[in-house]
Parts: structure tokens; sequence; C-alpha cells
């Protein structure tokens, strides 16, 4: 459509493999999925072929001498992941899985004593942050269901505001250990303000941390100007790595040059020129290396590593203006329909590429958008459906189909 042929920042979408839609309608499915799976670049069967004809070629010795050894693999991964959260290089460490790194984190940073114990999330945040807080609660032998504060919207409203985030940590911050929240809600799409609630978190006396598994790679962010104490991201949504693909972890620099913060141990987590005299005792970098446990997982991170390059060669800042056009555009298109009700916020700057849709029987249309009109989209059950128009990949034209299928179906 006209939109696609004029817009100023094009879709890469020839450099990603876009599923086969049903129907014949449309050789391709209009993908609005990208907040659960990205695509695949096609950039990443070959670089996978590389690492396995590395390892076919030179065995253990490709350690060293693969064309990108394996032995600090990670450290490819480190400065374009800084670009992409904001952060100094020696910040951030691609390793493990979002909620293991969570786990990591807080082992560090939610230290309880006194009167000040609480952790903080939001009432809609997913499961797996409502898990991990009540078992670290659990862990240091409080009561979830005290310790564990879950903020909620005001009645009638589906998204949290930032007066009341800030309110509560003006009048119980005194209580607050931990404050994380989802910098993008995963349910609602809501992008939360993340300078003015980090700045008023660490000013009530509570660590801040940021679960941004929805936010990476979907908006800009500066975390190391923000101030934010710690943060963590899974690289398989808008980061395009791959189902289970290795996540991100940032520590602010005032955090990994003190040595007397506490934290889980393991090999990787030694400085790499003392690692292999097998010391019994642990030397830990003044880096967010220090939180590593184990060696780089090769066949996992080489995803990662190109999926990294695209965004560190299209930036940021140009993929958030096309995604401001393209979720603005779908907006409108949704604004007449009957039955669909978008509990998004409508301020471009609180959202980023994800428009959620009140609607019954979400499940339901969900898979009926796929089965006659090859638009894919999710489901959060009961009621929501999630449309992701990623600019990566995603067009205008996507935008309309997902459009006229909802008028179609509902």
């Amino acid at each position: 459509m006209r939109l696609d042929q004029t817009d100023p920042r094009p879709s890469l979408r020839e450099e990603f493999l876009i599923p086969p839609a049903p129907g014949g309608a449309y050789p391709e499915a209009a993908y609005l999925a990208g907040n659960s799976l990205g695509l695949q670049p096609k950039s990443v069967a070959e670089r996978l072929r590389e690492e396995l004809d590395d390892w076919a070629r030179l065995a253990v010795e490709g350690h060293t001498q693969a064309r990108r050894p394996w032995v600090d693999y990670h450290e490819l991964l480190r400065e374009p992941a800084a670009r992409l959260v904001g952060a100094l290089p020696h910040e951030v460490v691609a390793m493990n899985s979002l909620t293991v790194n969570l786990h990591l984190m807080m082992a560090s940073f939610y230290r309880p004593s006194g009167d000040r114990t609480r952790i903080v999330i939001e009432d809609s945040a997913f499961p797996s942050d409502s898990y991990a807080v009540a078992s670290q609660a659990v862990h240091h032998g409080l009561d979830p269901a005290a310790a564990v504060v879950r903020l909620r919207p005001r009645d009638g409203e589906d998204t949290l505001r930032t007066e009341d985030v800030l309110a509560f940590l003006e009048r119980e911050g005194g209580t607050v250990a931990l404050l994380m929240l989802g910098g993008v809600n995963y349910l609602t799409g809501q992008l939360m303000d993340m300078p003015a609630i980090t700045k008023a978190g660490r000013a009530a006396g509570a660590v801040v941390g940021w679960d941004l598994a929805h936010a990476a790679g979907n908006v800009p962010l500066r975390l190391h100007d923000w101030d934010v104490d710690f943060a963590a991201w899974c690289t398989y949504k808008y980061l395009n790595s791959g189902p289970g693909a290795v996540a991100g972890c940032f520590v602010h620099e005032r955090h990994v040059a003190d040595p007397s913060v506490p934290k889980l141990s393991g090999w990787w987590g030694t400085e790499p020129s003392v690692r292999f005299r097998m010391d019994p005792d642990i030397a830990p970098p003044a880096s967010a290396d220090a939180w590593q446990l184990s060696n780089p997982p090769i066949l996992a991170l080489a995803p990662v590593l190109a999926s990294l390059e695209i965004f560190d060669r299209v930036g940021m800042d140009a993929l958030r203006a096309r995604s401001e056009r393209l979720t603005g555009y779908l907006a409108a298109r949704l604004a007449p329909l009957r039955g669909v009700q978008v509990i998004t916020p409508d301020d471009p700057a609180a959202r980023g590429s994800q428009l959620s849709l009140r609607v019954a029987d979400a499940g339901g249309l969900v898979r009926r958008l796929a089965r006659t009109h090859g638009v894919v989209a999710d489901a959060r059950e009961p009621d929501v459906v999630r449309l992701a128009p990623v600019p990566l990949y995603c067009t205008f034209h996507d935008c309309h189909r997902a459009a006229a299928a909802l008028d179609d179906l509902t």
C-alpha cells in the first residue's frame, strides 16, 4: 500500500522468514505476534552453520581457534547489547534466561532488613515475575502475602498512573526494599515512565530493577543515565533470537565496582586472566561478568549476535519512530470497530509496539484470525488479544489486514 512505499524507514521484511498464510488470499502471514516470539532473521542459519562447522573441524580447539573463539564469545555481544539498552559495555552481559537472571539479581540486591522488607511489582506482572518475587520472600523467611506489594490501577482503569506509583513511593517507600516493575507491561502494552519511577524509587531508599522483556528492542532505553540498579530482559521477543534464547542483564557500574555486593558465583564469574589456573577462590571482575555462572552456550548465543547486528545497523531511534507510525495507524484503524476496546494507552509516548484489545472469546478470535485471514496475533485469556506491529518486519499493509480481519470477525 502507499504508506509502505512512502515510509521514511521501510521495514527490513526481506531479511526475515515470514510464515505462510493459510487460505491463499495472501502468500505471507500478517505477523503481529513478535511481542511473543520474533521472526527468524535469514542470517541466523548461516551463522549457526559456521559454528557447527567450526565444531566439526576444530573440536575442543574451537575454544581458541574458531572464527569467533568460543572462550570469550559473549564479549562479541557486549557492545551491541550496551548500545541497545543505553549502558556502558562493562554493565551488560548475555547469559541464562530472564527469570534466572532476575533471581541472580535479587540474590544480590533484595536484602530485606528491619522495616524495609517489601518487594513492589505491578498487579498485572507476568506470572513468572510473580512467582520469582514470592519465592525470594520465602527464601528470606517472609510471608509473600505481606512482603509482595502489587500496585493496581485505579478502579475502572486498565493501566497504572505514574503519579500513583510516585505517590505510593512517597508514602510507603521506607518499607520498600526492591521495586521491580515491567518496563513495558506484557498484558496492556503500557510503557512505564522508567526515568521518573527509578528516580523516585531510589530517592525512597529502595533498589530499583526492571524487567525489560517487552521493552528491550521495542523502545529506546537509557539504563545507565536513568541510574537503574539492575535490569534483565529476554531476547526472543522483539530481539528475534529464537525460542528460549539467551537473555541479557544489566548491573549499574556503581555495583559492579563494589566488591562488597553479595552474589551467587560460578566459573565464568572470575577474571578471565586467572580462570584456567583453577584456583578455589574467585577473583570477580569489575563488570557484569561477575554474575556469570557458566561458559557461554555458543549455539544459543549465535542467533542473539546475528539479531543484535541488525539492531546496531538500524538503530533504536529509527525503529522507535517507525513503531510509532505503525502503531498509530493501527490504532486509528481499530478505533471505529465495535466489540473491540483498546486498553493500551492512547499516548504514543506511553506505549511500545503493541496494542492490547479487550474482546469476547480472545482465544477463539485469535484462532479465527489466523485460520481465515492469515493474521497472527496472540491471546491472553480470558479477554485480551495482543497485536504487535514490530517495525523491523511488519508493514502498514499488515496493520490494514489485521484491522479488516477484526472488522469482519467482531
